[in-house]
């Protein structure tokens, strides 16, 4: 039996995709250990007494995570910004002083590096978008936040994109949830 070159044109192509499928796995494995070991400063930004102890009982449970400050709204969470250089901000959308999305862009501006992931009970798509749109990363409803929150954290950490999974019809602008 002949091998013909085209067969082992598809072999090398199929060995090599597979090898870099291979690769790309032990990256984001080697990412999601570096990103475990060191540790995130986060600063969360919300209003309801009640739901900032959800997230931060949440939170405390994360060895990697350190939460650093909070702001109860837009304004405040401006100088919290400045003053603390968050690695992450969790950031509501309905802020009094200053909403969520306004705050986003000028945090932007102040901390450039910062990762922004919004945390919020609005489903409407216009405002996702306007949040990716303002500088956040990630958009996680409060509803999904229990299954969700964690990994919404990661992927943005990891410098994905994420939106929340019950928010379909928004997928094109943020990759899928992970």
């Amino acid at each position: 039996m002949t091998v013909q070159p085209a067969e082992v044109a598809k072999a090398d192509l199929e060995w090599s995709a597979q090898r870099l499928r291979w690769q790309f796995r032990v990256i984001q494995r080697e990412e999601r250990q570096e990103l475990k070991a060191s540790l995130v400063r986060v600063l969360i930004v919300d209003d309801f007494d009640p739901w900032l102890g959800f997230v931060v009982q949440l939170l405390r449970q994360q060895p990697h995570v350190r939460i650093i400050g909070f702001a109860s709204d837009g304004l405040e969470a401006l100088q919290k910004v400045q003053e603390l250089q968050p690695d992450l901000i969790l950031l509501d959308i309905g802020l009094p002083k200053l909403n969520g999305i306004e705050a986003a862009r000028q945090i932007r501006k102040l901390v450039p590096k910062a990762r922004i992931l919004f945390l919020s009970s609005n489903s409407d798509p216009d405002v996702v978008r306007a949040a990716f749109i303002a500088g956040g990363q990630g958009y996680v409803l409060k509803s999904d936040a229990e299954g969700a929150l964690l990994r919404g954290i990661e992927a943005v950490l990891l410098g994905k994109q994420v939106v929340s999974s019950s928010l379909k019809e928004i997928e094109d602008l943020a990759g899928p949830e992970e």
